[in-house]
């Protein structure tokens, strides 16, 4: 060497070159791996497992190992590159590169073997290049820097220690040196063990601190350190067409290796990577190529020349798919245990070899069949299992476990939780629950095995809209489509008119009950659908009296509520005492309080005696035959559908208590119904009926209507109704005293609450218009002027009267109404001729006159002056005043105010301006004190302080 470098000093660069390029490069961080790897060889060279010691001391490793000494061959690969000793196909070291690792630690490498020792120092080879002139220049340019390796010198006298055959003492450069050893002697765990399988132990002993990591092989397992490691191997010879792309060296070995492992518990299951263990491929040792699937994968790989990456190329390729087998078989040799799914790769690649190896191993596996089923001894390809979906509930075991048993191919529950991901990447087919409860009609299991299928759907907590479809086993063998109707195990009569079935009782379970399953108990079993619909059709069928039996015999098996609580009780047909069948709702009880008050042609038949005589008069009560009124009852009612008379009339009346066209609701709508049928002179009892507890609050109690913006009190319907029919026509004893006279006094034995709900008048407010105008022009009746005034101010009518009450000749008289007039000038009060006057005050006449249709008296007459007179100040003056009246003859009147001019008679001088001088002043109500005034100028002091009285 020495002689070819004096001869080229090109040859001296390129071997300083690429030493230097293995040290600052590839091999920076990789001693101990190196070291361990000679070990490993020199133990298959030898033919059996070696033991590594590492020990790492007052600055200094030593790398101490069993197996094939070191030879002359073994020298001369040390100190040359790339052209390893290690021929034989069994060594795991390929390339004749990784010792040059050491120098990035020591200058003065020495290697003690049983067969002698060599040493190789960086300052020895610095003196020999330092003696070659042909190589100053260079030496100076590279700094003194020179190949180490190059020169081995065999000058040292050294041996192996005791129970080793060979052992590296590496003199550490620096603490830099001594740190970087320090940590890569704490990360060797069990991945080296697992890649060098020729090793069994390595024993780590830092400043007199021992660690040692074992191993022994089991089988196609591996026990590490007491962690059992499961191993898939493959191995034999390659095609010589895979390796044309390799060097010579690399040609020569025409032997394939691959193996994977992945650490197992004591059940065989597969358990998580340690997190030391290096997440790349292993060619055997680490490259920095990543590998994320769960498993340790160690190949004969081909490496470029730094050794820290794979190369690309057919040889790649196919141990890439021999991995792939190799990992499938792998997966298939272990428990079909939910952990497996943790061997399925999901995610994203972390390079181009992860994701060879990932779309591989998934495409693989999809056709291994390795997913478990309840039978230990099948098992199934992906595309032969399903998955169970429950929506929004928990697959459990117990739900897996009894679907099972109609669908094999299920997953177990914890597959469904714990491994969606793996699935999904394996195209498992996803069942949804309701889809699987739907193939259930067609099942035939035992009760018991539906009972355990309710408990697990119950621990699953699977939502009732999804299991609105399940099938029950019933007691006489059928199987129900859905739990809806069905009876709960324990009903003590037979129900079976109702199309009521029960329960298999070996199947009962409480989740039926949520689904719509009847309880046993008389209350749920009338409350069910089957009951009403029979009830609601008894009529249809032929033969109605068993359903009329059954019924009453739930009614009278306990509380269960009555026609109030259910309004179809009274559509059950009962037989009449005439021999035909009628609804409950329309027969009455023999001595019935309604039977007395309503007419004979009313629709109403009485029950049969014996049905009372049976059943009783209070329980046939309970299902709508009647005593007394029935009542309607029904929360947020917007229609008139409930058969009552003039309800159409109702919710128009409702409807115009509103603004606008928006659909008007009543929050509670309670009306007492049949009312059109009582006879006119039966009220009194009816309403002595309808003021008892149990319907008085449908008269007396308001009712709300409301819309989206308005809420409303109106008058129930109850109370509507005898209003409109004036049913009480009468006012209360306590009435407004205006209403005295004109209406009687209501005598009936009721309190004023319920009398005037039921129309009776308390303030002139409550008279109907109409009906007020129409008896103040009844003669019969005495009305007062002033309450006839007061009266008439407030009436609005919808239709003007033909007749009415009014003055004529200082008398009040009824008249017709054409020979009625509405004053609304004073000073025409005596130019009137033979028309009534009807009472009203100045500031109402117009508003009167319209209401009642009638004639204003200035509208009658332009009333001229016809006299002359002699003006004075502020009026004219008259001897006789004469005014054309309304027929226009000549009329004496005292004063007149025309055209804005006050004429007053001579004679009533006082009077007249009195009068018209208020009338001017439009203050009508000081015409009393102007007149006194006028008359009595000294009194003036006193009218001023009778004023103050007022």
């Amino acid at each position: 060497m020495v002689a070819s470098w004096a001869a080229s000093p090109a040859r001296f660069r390129e071997d300083a070159n690429s030493e230097e390029d293995l040290v600052v490069g590839g091999y920076r961080d990789r001693v101990v791996i190196e070291l361990a790897q000679n070990a490993a060889d020199a133990a298959v060279r030898a033919g059996s497992r070696g033991r590594l010691r590492l020990t790492l001391e007052a600055g200094e490793l030593r790398a101490a190992n069993t197996g094939a000494p070191l030879d002359a061959a073994g020298v001369e690969s040390l100190s040359t590159l790339r052209a390893s000793a290690k021929r034989d196909e069994a060594a795991i070291g390929r390339f004749g590169v990784g010792f040059a690792a050491v120098l990035a630690v020591s200058d003065e490498p020495v290697i003690a073997s049983t067969t002698g020792a060599v040493r190789w120092s960086r300052a020895d080879a610095l003196a020999v290049v330092r003696e070659m002139p042909s190589l100053e220049a260079e030496l100076t340019r590279r700094g003194d820097a020179v190949p180490v390796l190059r020169l081995p010198f065999a000058d040292v006298s050294e041996a192996p220690p005791a129970g080793y055959e060979t052992q590296v003492r590496l003199p550490l450069r620096d603490l830099a040196a001594e740190a970087l050893i320090r940590g890569l002697l704490a990360d060797v765990d069990a991945a080296l063990l697992l890649t060098m399988p020729a090793l069994e132990s390595v024993e780590i002993v830092t400043d007199g601190v021992t660690r040692s990591i074992t191993s022994r092989l089991v089988g196609d397992e591996m026990v590490v350190d007491g962690v059992r490691w499961r191993l898939r191997n493959a191995a034999g010879r390659l095609e010589p067409d895979l390796l044309l792309d390799r060097g010579v060296e690399e040609r020569s070995r025409q032997r394939f290796e691959v193996t994977w492992a992945v650490p197992i518990d004591e059940s065989g299951r597969p358990a998580p990577l340690p997190p030391t263990a290096p997440k790349v491929a292993h060619a055997p040792t680490p490259t920095d190529d990543p590998v994320t699937v769960p498993a340790m994968l160690i190949a004969s790989f081909p490496l470029e020349p730094s050794r820290r990456r794979i190369a690309a190329g057919p040889l790649r390729q196919f141990l890439v798919e021999r991995a792939v087998e190799l990992y499938a078989e792998l997966v298939g040799s272990l428990p079909a245990t939910v952990e497996v799914s943790r061997l399925v790769p999901v995610g994203l690649p972390a390079g181009p070899l992860d994701a060879e190896l990932r779309s591989g191993i998934v495409a693989r596996l999809r056709e291994l069949a390795f997913l478990p089923t309840r039978d230990d001894d099948v098992r199934l390809r992906p595309s032969q299992a399903a998955l169970l979906e429950v929506g929004g509930a928990v697959v459990t075991t117990g739900l897996v476990d009894v679907l099972a048993d109609v669908l094999p191919s299920l997953l177990p529950a914890d597959w469904a939780r714990s491994a969606p991901q793996a699935l999904a990447a394996l195209d498992v087919r996803r069942i949804a629950l309701a889809s699987v409860l739907d193939e259930l009609h067609a099942v035939d299991r035992p009760a018991m095995w539906w009972r355990e299928l309710y408990a697990a759907l119950v621990e699953a907590g699977v939502s009732a809209d999804t299991l609105a479809g399940l099938p029950v086993p019933l007691a006489d063998g059928a199987l129900a489509r859905s739990p809806r109707g069905v009876l709960m195990p324990g009903a003590a009569a037979d129900l079976s008119v109702f199309g009521l079935r029960s329960v298999d009782p070996e199947a009962a379970h409480p989740l039926l009950l949520r689904l719509g399953a009847v309880e046993p108990e008389p209350a749920a079993i009338l409350a069910s659908d089957a009951v009403r619909s029979a009830v609601e059709r008894s009529f249809d069928i032929e033969d109605p009296l068993p359903v009329a039996v059954a019924t009453l015999g739930v009614v009278a098996a306990g509380s269960v509520g009555d026609v109030a609580d259910h309004p179809w009780l009274a559509d059950l047909a009962l037989p009449a005492s005439d021999g035909d069948l009628r609804p409950a709702g329309e027969l009455l009880l023999p001595d019935a309080k309604l039977a007395a008050v309503v007419a004979d042609d009313a629709p109403f038949g009485q029950v049969d005696a014996s049905y009372v005589d049976r059943w009783g008069a209070e329980l046939l009560k309970r299902v709508g035959v009647l005593d007394g009124f029935a009542v309607v009852r029904e929360h947020d009612v917007s229609d008139d559908e409930h058969d009552l008379d003039l309800e159409s009339e109702y919710f128009a009346y409702v409807a115009g208590q509103f603004d606008g066209s928006e659909p008007v609701l009543i929050d509670e709508f309670v009306a007492v119904r049949d009312l059109e049928f009582v006879r006119v002179d039966a009220w009194p009892q009816a309403l002595a009926l309808l003021a008892a507890p149990d319907l008085r609050s449908a008269v007396v109690t308001p009712a709300y209507a409301v819309t989206s913006t308005q809420r409303r009190r109106v008058l129930p319907y109850t109370a509507w109704w005898l209003r409109a029919n004036g049913v009480v026509g009468g006012r209360l004893p306590s009435s407004d005293p205006l209403l005295g006279g004109v209406y009687d006094v209501v005598e009936l034995d009721l309190d004023d609450e319920f009398l005037a709900a039921a129309g009776a008048l308390r303030d002139v407010s409550d008279a109907d218009d109409g009906d007020l105008v129409a008896r103040l022009a009844d003669a019969d009746r005495e009305v007062g002027r002033a309450q006839l005034r007061m009266l008439y101010a407030v009436a609005s009518p919808e239709r003007p009267p033909s007749r009415v009450r009014a003055v004529r000749g200082g008398e009040l008289a009824v008249v017709d109404a054409v020979d009625a007039v509405v004053v609304d000038q004073p000073d025409l009060l005596p130019l009137l001729g033979n028309l009534a006057v009807v009472p009203a005050s100045i500031d109402d006449a117009v508003r009167v006159a319209d209401a009642l249709d009638l004639a204003l008296a200035s509208e009658l007459a332009d009333y001229a002056v016809l006299s002359d007179g002699e003006p004075q100040a502020d009026h004219v003056r008259h001897e006789k005043l004469l005014v054309a009246d309304a027929e226009g003859r000549p009329t004496h009147v005292r004063w007149r105010y025309v055209d804005d001019v006050l004429h007053v008679d001579a004679a009533a001088l006082a009077f007249g301006l009195g009068r018209g001088r208020a009338w001017r002043a439009a203050d009508w109500r000081s015409r009393h004190l102007v007149t006194e005034l006028l008359s009595n100028p000294e009194q003036a002091a006193l009218l001023a302080a009778e004023c103050d009285l007022d």
